[in-house]
């Protein structure tokens, strides 16, 4: 097993394992993929304050997300198709999350479904919700993801209609991948994937295929889908899910102030500061600057968490100093999923809890629940001023 140090460890290996398709979508944003981008620089415009002779014995990362105790506030983030990245790709990362401590979130688009993961897994976990037109189907996964004792939802907000990213067009994505000339040859160079995919019968979107209506083979999950995300959702529609959803409910995708503020008048549990990975709206601003903003507004009377851009303990530190209670990896599993399966991604949130924990203890600090701006240096124009 190579020695892996950071993050960047597992990304590398996990472009050579992965086919290029899995791997463009899982590293890229839209359009010019400047937020995607930012979501990362951003946090290195953060600096970290020093403090020396502190005890430093007797330290301890735990916390809470949402009233769950966690080993550390770092859920696994709901990140589509993540079982074409490595087979059943979903499960292993729920059994990583699991024996780790944190949450684990399955998205609607994921290739393992709401089932496999029961089956496959002992501790609650949280599903993420997409709104889509067919009411019956949405109601019925909603059942499904209660039938499965999630104990959370993540309703996401900023995905009415897709942000157009480049790399996906121009592969031709899709789950299983369709067997151009260029496919072929870059699985070709890929056979440890392709292996281990043959080993499963989990190769399309299971949470849909046979329980949405005609939807049964790929062509015509293909023709649902297009049609299915809803142009319509607006907060009534929200107020709807909160009275239908009798456990916690975390929105996610909230990006401003003024949304925040909307999102506690509905009633949910907590709130996703996040802009989709930068995939949505290319030229909006990072998570991590727009944090402050929201705190301000809302962090009093509702649980803040953030996701878009985080790589490292040390960024986990920042945003846990700037207010937000969770945090949530999706690359940075992934990456660790691509490169060495399940055993990577318990990789990948061991180097983020080292990184964590050292850094937590050079800020001076023992308790990661005491983390605050006093451990920072932050840019006087760090959100900007903006008209």
């Amino acid at each position: 097993m190579p020695i892996i140090t950071e993050i960047e460890d597992l990304k590398r290996l996990y472009k050579r394992r992965a086919p290029k398709m899995f791997y463009d979508y899982c590293e890229s944003g839209s359009w010019t993929e400047q937020t995607f981008r930012e979501n990362s620089s951003d946090f290195d415009r953060i600096r970290l304050r020093q403090k020396v002779a502190v005890d430093m014995e007797g330290r301890t990362t735990a916390s809470q997300m949402i009233g769950r105790d966690v080993a550390m506030p770092v859920a696994l983030a709901p990140v589509g198709m993540t079982g074409m990245q490595h087979a059943d790709g979903e499960i292993l990362a729920a059994k990583a999350a699991e024996k780790f401590g944190v949450p684990f979130t399955l998205s609607t688009m994921s290739i393992c479904s709401i089932e496999d993961i029961a089956e496959n897994t002992s501790a609650p976990f949280w599903f993420q919700l997409y709104v889509m037109r067919d009411a019956e189907f949405i109601a019925n996964l909603v059942n499904r993801a209660k039938d499965a004792n999630c104990d959370a939802m993540v309703l996401t907000l900023d995905l009415q209609l897709l942000g157009q990213r480049h790399k996906d067009l121009k592969n031709g994505l899709s789950a299983p991948p369709k067997l151009t000339p260029m496919v072929i040859l870059d699985l070709m160079t890929k056979w440890r994937w392709g292996l281990q995919m043959l080993q499963t019968h989990r190769r399309t979107f299971r949470n849909i295929v046979g329980h949405a209506k005609s939807v049964d083979d790929i062509s015509s999950l293909h023709s649902w889908t297009a049609q299915q995300f809803d142009l319509r959702l607006n907060w009534d529609t929200v107020k709807d899910y909160r009275k239908q959803w009798d456990r916690k409910l975390i929105l996610k995708g909230i990006l401003d102030a003024e949304d925040a503020k909307k999102a506690l008048q509905v009633g949910a549990d907590a709130i996703i500061v996040s802009n989709h990975g930068g995939r949505q709206l290319d030229g909006a601003m990072s998570s991590i600057t727009m944090l402050p903003q929201i705190m301000d507004a809302v962090g009093d009377k509702i649980e803040v968490h953030l996701d878009s851009g985080i790589r490292s303990g040390q960024d986990v530190l920042k945003a846990l100093a700037l207010g937000a209670k969770g945090t949530y990896i999706g690359r940075a599993f992934i990456y660790g999923l691509g490169a060495m399966g399940q055993q990577g991604v318990s990789e990948a949130l061991r180097v983020i809890h080292t990184e964590l924990d050292t850094t937590m203890a050079l800020c001076g600090e023992k308790d990661v629940k005491n983390l605050g701006k006093h451990n920072l240096l932050i840019p006087k124009d760090f959100s900007g001023d903006w008209q």
